[in-house]
């Protein structure tokens, strides 16, 4: 916590008394909450999972390298988060978040059906700028009233059932990413206007309608009460918070940097997959949807149920739980991931991201359950912004760094998995390392968190 308050910081008018109290929010809109914001969360993963789907015949149709296709599954997403994402997490902290939620998912989708009529690569590129800004303040908002929602002993369990929203929208948009394309592969090349749309741009507009129906159920959720251990809520300037990231480096900095690694290689593949599929095995859009789709599903809903488990399981043992739990599933992922491009048949490759899949999902609830334990109130949207940039930027990279390696190393798109396995052998050890470094300083800062808080009682 800041231990006094910067000069420039007023009250938040929303939720100021003492956390212990205030009580916390009804189960029932506690768990409604919960509800809708994996449903805005499975939509911004479904518009990125069918956009991944595309890749082969949006390079096909707009005559692109491997390196531009790299900038359209990556880069393009992370310029307006920079420019405009982290900026807009102070929404989060000032504003109903629920609003901020709403007009983020609205804008989501409005531009995911406008990317249908783009006719260029500078104007798809343009169009999925937009919608990197529209889910930029999606994670922080999320998070943030997630644990305004949650009392600590029970945030993990409901960070592990947000990964359902993640788990879902990649499912469907796998499976109907697969059905849909393959559905107007048929399709002639329609011109209207002057503009010559192609079969895939049409499921682009498809899948942007349900963004207004899920706002509107986000207007409806209740809004939690700000907690905080001491005082009362503050708005407090951009400097406190980098002031705060760097008093409690020990802990941050492994957290931000073991993320970066590891978003490297996991956003990478995940990007690329559909194509390596189709490069090294010769699968189609329909198989690879159906088998994605069966491999994602069940892997990481195991992957988020383990997660908790293993995390809760810890936790009565460890002070250092999350971090700990986070370190041992990054080392489990090592082996998998590196095996799976390796495989000689599409199947093998599968089981054995799917084993990875497991770990990963795992991974994600304690990384996530402990910026939010350690993070004061008042600054918890801008810190999830940064962590979560780690997450989108370098994961943004990871997808331009495979198509630059294969194009400019191994000069052969037949090559792509030699990219996949060169990646993971690199960063994944790497995040494993970096993270583990947190361990014992993340310990020390929930001790003293609890210690707080029982002061404040």
């Amino acid at each position: 916590m800041v231990a006094e308050v910067p000069a420039g910081v007023v009250p938040v008018a929303q939720g100021g008394a003492r956390s212990q109290a205030q009580g916390w929010p009804a189960r029932a809109a506690a768990y409604y909450g919960l509800f809708v914001i994996i449903l805005a969360t499975a939509l911004n993963f479904l518009d990125a999972t069918i956009f991944s789907m595309m890749a082969q015949p949006i390079k096909r149709d707009f005559h692109l390298t491997d390196e531009q296709l790299g900038f359209l599954l990556g880069p393009a997403n992370v310029v307006f988060y920079l420019l405009v994402g982290i900026p807009l997490a102070y929404l989060v902290d000032i504003f109903p978040r629920k609003y901020v939620l709403a007009g983020g998912i609205t804008l989501i989708g409005g531009i995911t059906a406008l990317g249908g009529l783009a006719q260029n690569f500078v104007q798809l590129f343009m169009s999925r700028m937009l919608v990197g800004a529209g889910s930029s303040a999606h994670a922080p908002g999320s998070y943030s009233m997630l644990a305004d929602y949650f009392p600590p002993a029970r945030l993990p369990r409901a960070i592990g059932l947000l990964q359902l929203g993640f788990i879902s929208g990649n499912v469907l948009g796998f499976s109907l990413g697969g059905v849909l394309l393959t559905m107007v592969a048929a399709w002639p090349v329609t011109h209207w206007l002057g503009l010559t749309i192609h079969g895939w741009q049409w499921v682009l507009m498809m899948v942007g309608a349900p963004g207004l129906v899920i706002a509107g159920l986000l207007l409806l959720a209740q809004e939690p009460p700000r907690r905080v251990v001491t005082g009362k809520a503050q708005i407090v300037p951009w400097s406190a918070v980098f002031r705060e990231i760097w008093a409690r480096k020990a802990v941050y900095l492994p957290l931000f940097i073991g993320l970066a690694f590891s978003a490297t290689e996991f956003q990478g593949l995940l990007v690329w997959r559909p194509a390596f599929l189709t490069r090294t095995y010769g699968w189609t859009p329909d198989r690879i949807g159906h088998w994605l789709s069966i491999v994602v599903l069940v892997s990481w809903l195991l992957g988020a149920f383990f997660g908790t488990v293993f995390t809760e399981w810890l936790a009565k043992r460890y002070k250092d739980a999350n971090v700990r739990a986070a370190t041992i599933l990054f080392a489990l992922i090592v082996p998998f991931e590196i095996a799976a491009p390796l495989m000689p048949t599409g199947q093998l490759a599968l089981l054995c991201a799917a084993a990875a899949g497991v770990c990963g999902l795992a991974s994600a609830v304690p990384q996530n359950a402990a910026i939010q334990r350690i993070t004061p109130n008042e600054m918890r949207g801008r810190v999830t912004a940064i962590y979560l940039f780690m997450f989108i930027a370098f994961g943004a990279i990871g997808g331009q760094l495979i198509g630059s390696v294969t194009q400019r190393v191994f000069r052969n798109d037949a090559d792509l998995w030699k990219s996949i396995a060169l990646t993971a052998a690199i960063l994944l050890p790497l995040a494993a390392f970096t993270i583990s470094r947190g361990v014992r300083p993340y310990g020390r800062e929930v001790e003293r968190l609890e210690q707080l808080e029982v002061k404040s009682a």
